[in-house]
């Protein structure tokens, strides 16, 4: 059996510059015993992401290769509201009802 080797970067390279060099987030929506690791992952902005599944050691090779941190409680919390804003909209019908049965 051939063994998966991840290849994202290269020591040899000059220093990071630009995309590089932008902060990656991710955000784990998973349970801890969880087979796939199921994430968000953010490049630069937090609230601008993709949702990834991944096995646990190719998530843990990921993150090592891209040297993510984890998003802050403020910033899932902020990723959160934007999220309610763009599926209810805000003065609207659909949110007012949202509301009323959150409460």
């Amino acid at each position: 059996m051939t063994k998966l080797e991840l290849h994202t970067s290269n020591d040899d390279l000059p220093k990071r510059q630009g995309f590089d060099r932008l902060t990656k987030y991710i955000r784990v929506r998973s349970e801890p015993d969880a087979r796939f690791i199921e994430f968000d992952f953010a490049i630069g902005d937090p609230s601008l992401f993709v949702e990834l599944v991944m096995p646990k050691g190719a998530f843990e090779a990921f993150c090592a290769a891209n040297d993510v941190v984890h998003m802050t409680e403020d910033q899932i919390r902020e990723v959160d509201a934007e999220m309610e804003k763009w599926r209810y909209g805000e003065e609207t019908l659909m949110s007012h009802n949202h509301n009323r049965a959150s409460e």
